[in-house]
């Protein structure tokens, strides 16, 4: 018996990274997924991957409001529910304070805000009709520590947290449950250029550089020595997903091998 049994759950960046091992982990517990990203080709193998009775996939700019409705409507007509987001979609730009262009500061916001908002507005209702469920929406260490070149990011990923508060207060009485993941260093290809290449994106001589002391960096700077990877994110999710947290919301979860706890914050 799988912890998610009868449950639906939509995905959004759930091509690859950390949303496509929430997409397969959810689904060996039992659950039927719909995978939303932009990344279509890759979006529709991890479909594939997992089968029709247990995974769709459906093209969502989480910065659309009708694509959000769009991906719901696909939802519903393929499991007859939707009772579980995890808003999983962003992007990262690194650039120092004054030298980022308005243009990429409002890009960021608009995927990695502005997209969890819509998010969280468009499935909350449809959460409620189905009897209740979660919300887990994707924030950041750096939502909870100041780190440099990151202000936009870094932005976005505390206005997560202060909203997943916000609403876990709403909808409580609605029974949905909403809380946030707190990702450090992940190996994913939002993060690590490797991870990159792998998905047939082509690397520089400065990426390829990077790539070797993307690791050793890290290494230095976490208490565990390493990265995280999507596997691990992935069961923090399930966790906030099944009813073994079903004391738990309005909570932002600190997932990072102890880098934060190295950080002062006084």
């Amino acid at each position: 018996m799988g912890k998610l049994d009868g449950r639906v759950i939509l995905i959004s960046g759930a091509a690859r990274g950390q949303g496509a091992e929430e997409a397969r982990l959810f689904a060996a517990e039992g659950g039927q997924v719909l995978l939303g990203d932009v990344l279509d080709d890759e979006g529709e193998q991890v479909a594939a991957e997992l089968g029709p009775d247990q995974a769709h996939y459906v093209h969502l700019d989480v910065r659309d409001e009708a694509d959000w409705q769009t991906a719901a409507d696909t939802a519903e007509r393929a499991f007859g529910k939707v009772d579980g987001l995890i808003n999983n979609a962003g992007i990262l730009r690194f650039n120092e304070l004054t030298a980022t262009p308005v243009a990429e500061f409002r890009e960021v916001v608009d995927v990695n805000q502005t997209g969890c908002f819509l998010g969280m507005k468009t499935l909350a209702p449809r959460i409620e009709r189905a009897g209740g469920g979660t919300i887990v929406n994707t924030a950041s260490y750096a939502a909870m520590t100041g780190m440099a070149f990151l202000t936009a990011y870094a932005a976005t990923k505390a206005a997560i947290v202060g909203m997943t508060r916000v609403a876990s207060m709403e909808l409580a009485g609605r029974g949905v449950r909403v809380n946030a993941m707190c990702p450090g260093a992940i190996d994913t290809p939002m993060t690590n250029p490797a991870k990159a290449a792998e998905s047939g994106l082509r690397l520089d001589a400065a990426d390829t550089e990077a790539v070797s002391s993307t690791a050793a960096f890290y290494a230095k700077i976490i208490p565990q020595g390493r990265m995280g990877s999507p596997e691990e994110v992935a069961r923090l999710a399930l966790f906030l997903s099944c009813a073994d947290s079903s004391y738990v919301t309005g909570q932002p979860f600190v997932i990072d091998g102890g880098w934060l706890a190295g950080v002062s914050v006084l």
